[in-house]
């Protein structure tokens, strides 16, 4: 079989995990759920625990008692989407320091400044912090100017 062919192959073999019927888990996946953060705005989990690791998806800066994006700017949005990641770990028994990477998008990188000060202010001193990329985008949801996502990795 040349390489074309096996290519060829783990392609449709991948594809059809992706095609996989809304109604099936994973298996050993539990979903992560609390009225702490915002409900999800569409058909995702707040958070999914798979094995060792917590899969959080991306939270922007919705206040959870209204559903609204909080105002005040950038920073203010990023404090309260850290926040809401934040709820979701505690609903999963976890905290920031068991966190092992993120990924943070921004509509204007020129924010990158006040982002990263909101955002290092969750992170336990002496920890180790997580891997990260910060990704320039040029929209998000709901018109937020960032979001944030995030990898724990429980150890106990």
């Amino acid at each position: 079989m040349d390489r074309r062919a096996v290519f060829c192959a783990v392609i449709v073999a991948g594809s059809s995990l992706l095609w996989m019927p809304a109604s099936a888990q994973a298996p050993g996946s539990v979903a992560i759920k609390t009225a702490g953060a915002p409900q999800a705005i569409g058909p995702y989990s707040q958070g999914v625990s798979a094995g060792p690791f917590v899969y959080l998806a991306g939270q922007i800066g919705l206040d959870p008692a209204s559903g609204q994006l909080v105002a005040g700017g950038t920073d203010v949005e990023a404090r309260r989407a850290m926040a809401n990641l934040g709820a979701v770990l505690k609903a999963a028994g976890l905290t920031f320091a068991d966190v092992v990477k993120t990924t943070i998008y921004l509509t204007d990188i020129a924010d990158f400044a006040k982002v990263n000060a909101e955002y290092a202010a969750f992170f336990p001193p002496g920890a180790t912090l997580p891997a990260r990329a910060t990704v320039g985008i040029a929209s998000l949801a709901r018109g937020a100017h960032v979001e944030i996502e995030a990898v724990a990795f429980r150890s106990r």
